[in-house]
């Protein structure tokens, strides 16, 4: 089946056509700056053949029609027409309490969707805005939703409750919900394939802007760093990830933020940015400043945050294993998990005590491969290994499925 896999921002709808008998990627790309001046979309082909267009997108039903006669097109498209979409599969962060496992696009599930905007503002509206873009091109193709928080909900009440008075706790749907569960699943899945074990062990690094950490035990997860919203658990990019919950009100009350304001400083101007003093969030910038040494103004701040961030891993994997009862393998996937070897040693370094023992040259040759690679030494007792991850082809074989069914 064909399926058109969507990830859709305020601004932007990256997308990929998916083969999901063969798993093959026959196109893919970025619908940008909607509703801004410049927007432009950026098309690969299964060949790697690549083509740009700078062209009008007032809104996401725009964006669609235009990917949509990308991938018809003669010339650089893929398949004769849109009939050859079979099925559409989108990306939701957000789930809320409602929604535990991939569903079918219905009227009264866009009605629900719109309530997990306060546990998601700045994805559920794109997510909406993207499923009328669709709906309006393709309005007879089935659709469905695809949830991070799904692949969570098999916490146990001790990892998922919050120590919150149970009336609020219940009346606001306050738990730990997690996120990058799309990730986490497929990873932990090729994880448990190598290890041919039916009890496995495992916590999966999903290492980005944006991070998180699981631990999986036979497949399920029993716990997970981020928890009510994307904000908790790591550092990030941007994002404090967990702090001391008085910091809060004590710096509200110094500065004189609002709640909002509040809400934005610990979203968007926190984590690296704010460690670095405002040097940068990513980390690639960081690696570069630690690389040009102590000579680079940079330097110190860079080292801070990358070892702070190093720490929390390090510290994440430890309670994930004391929680399990034992570990099996780590797996550190997503775009910094995947590249930064750097990070990857410093993670596994000293942790002797865990049975984990890394080969340098192999990790230091890890990245570019479409496969898993192990990186742990032949005598580690831990397994450590890099996956890539595919989150869109998880979006695509679970919206194969519940179109398949119709």
């Amino acid at each position: 089946m064909n399926v058109l896999v969507v990830n859709a921002g305020s601004s932007s709808l990256k997308y990929q056509l998916i083969d999901t008998v063969t798993g093959e990627v026959k196109a893919k790309g970025l619908c940008d700056r909607i509703g801004i001046p410049g927007s432009r979309i950026d098309h690969k082909t299964a060949d790697g053949t690549k083509w740009s267009k700078e062209i009008e997108m007032s809104n996401h039903s725009v964006a669609t029609k235009i990917l949509v006669e990308v991938l018809t097109d003669p010339e650089i498209g893929c398949i004769k027409d849109m009939s050859e979409i079979e099925a559409i599969g989108h990306r939701v962060v957000h789930g809320g309490p409602y929604f535990s496992e991939s569903i079918l696009v219905t009227d009264e599930v866009i009605e629900v969707l719109k309530k997990c905007t306060d546990f998601a503002p700045l994805h559920t509206g794109p997510h909406l805005m993207g499923i009328a873009g669709c709906t309006s091109v393709m309005p007879t193709t089935p659709q469905v939703l695809v949830f991070d928080t799904a692949f969570h909900q098999t916490m146990p009440e001790c990892a998922y409750t919050y120590p919150i008075s149970a009336e609020i706790a219940e009346k606001y749907q306050i738990r730990r919900y997690g996120a990058h569960g799309t990730s986490h699943r497929y990873v932990s899945g090729v994880m448990n394939e190598i290890l041919n074990k039916e009890d496995s062990k495992v916590v999966t690094c999903h290492l980005g802007n944006g991070s998180s950490i699981s631990a999986v035990k036979g497949g399920k997860v029993i716990d997970t760093s981020m928890g009510f919203t994307p904000l908790d658990g790591l550092v990030m990019g941007t994002r404090c990830g967990s702090i001391d919950p008085a910091i809060v009100t004590y710096v509200m009350d110094r500065e004189g933020m609002t709640p909002d304001e509040m809400n934005n400083y610990m979203n968007k101007k926190s984590g690296f940015l704010g460690l670095t003093h405002g040097f940068s969030s990513d980390c690639r910038d960081l690696e570069a400043a630690i690389a040009a040494g102590p000579e680079d103004p940079h330097y110190a701040d860079a080292n801070r945050a990358i070892n702070v961030w190093a720490y929390q891993i390090k510290k994440f994997i430890g309670s994930y294993a004391a929680a399990m009862n034992g570990l099996d393998a780590v797996v550190f996937t997503a775009g910094i998990g995947e590249n930064n070897s750097r990070l990857r040693a410093l993670v596994c370094e000293n942790m002797e005590f865990y049975g984990i023992k890394i080969d340098n040259e192999a990790n230091a040759s890890g990245a570019g491969s479409a496969l898993a690679k192990k990186i742990s030494a032949d005598d580690s007792k831990v397994a450590v290994y890099l996956i890539p991850t595919n989150e869109e082809l998880m979006i695509a074989q679970d919206t194969a499925r519940i179109a398949s069914a119709l």
